[in-house]
């Protein structure tokens, strides 16, 4: 469900949408849900601390900033302090946790 909230907000906002969830790689499924995981463990944790985790999720797995998303070179733009990002970046971590705490 948050995979395809975040789907569906990245179409909202002009952004290629991610696959589908059955299209889906693994390492994205794998992220989509140690971020649901997380929220679920740490109900009370701010956005931040969601981009938080998953920046740490991202690094332990090879992946570094990057000017652009590139899964064969474990790239991304957002690799970067949330205080750095933009603010449609920021609000849609607090969109992941706020689908999460919509559906516990």
């Amino acid at each position: 469900m948050t995979h395809e909230a975040m789907r569906a907000w990245q179409k909202a906002n002009g952004q290629a949408p991610a696959p589908p969830w059955s299209r889906a790689p693994k390492w994205m499924k794998e992220a989509s849900v140690a971020s649901v995981t997380w929220r679920i463990n740490n109900p009370n944790a701010t956005a931040s601390a969601q981009h938080d985790q998953w920046m740490a999720q991202k690094t332990a797995d090879g992946w570094k900033f990057g000017k652009t998303k590139d899964a064969k070179r474990k790239t991304h733009p957002m690799m970067t302090p949330y205080r750095s990002l933009p603010v449609f970046e920021q609000r849609k971590d607090a969109l992941v946790n706020a689908v999460v705490d919509a559906l516990r």
